[in-house]
């Protein structure tokens, strides 16, 4: 069983809070499902994937994946994501914002995050303005 100091530091080493927003500038025709998209995820080799299924265990949401990578000396991985908005607000966002990340750069892309999060819950990401302020956010996350 993992415990809380452990996977603090597992994210504050191996975890991503990331948000895929679309930029606003973007005239092209590609298509994505949606326009605001959060992640949290953990990646891991592939002879460590017992971890992840520790992680989605403790958390009691989320899915672990498979990735391959084709990447000259890199090793096929295993995902641990989280992309539920649900999910991400009531679980994953008050664990971190109990149990605090220790990496400067971590934290600073987690609070980011929550602010991303906080947009999209008040529905930001649907006007041209909102999106625009979000991609700008995005853009300070590393």
């Amino acid at each position: 069983m993992l415990n809380t100091d452990y996977i603090v530091g597992l994210i504050d080493g191996e975890g991503s809070f990331t948000f895929y927003v679309k930029n606003p500038e973007d005239k092209s025709l590609k298509k994505r499902r949606a326009k605001a998209e959060p992640r949290f995820y953990v990646k891991l080799i592939e002879k460590d994937k017992k971890i992840l299924y520790e992680l989605k265990k403790f958390f009691r949401c989320g899915n672990v994946y498979f990735q391959k990578d084709k990447r000259e000396n890199h090793q096929d991985c295993y995902r641990y994501e989280v992309a539920n908005r649900q999910d991400l607000r009531e679980i994953i966002i008050p664990f971190f914002q109990e149990h605090h990340l220790k990496f400067p750069s971590k934290n600073k892309d987690f609070k980011i995050f929550c602010k991303l999060m906080e947009m999209v819950k008040q529905k930001k990401h649907l006007n041209g303005a909102g999106l625009t302020k979000m991609y700008q956010l995005k853009q300070q996350m590393h």
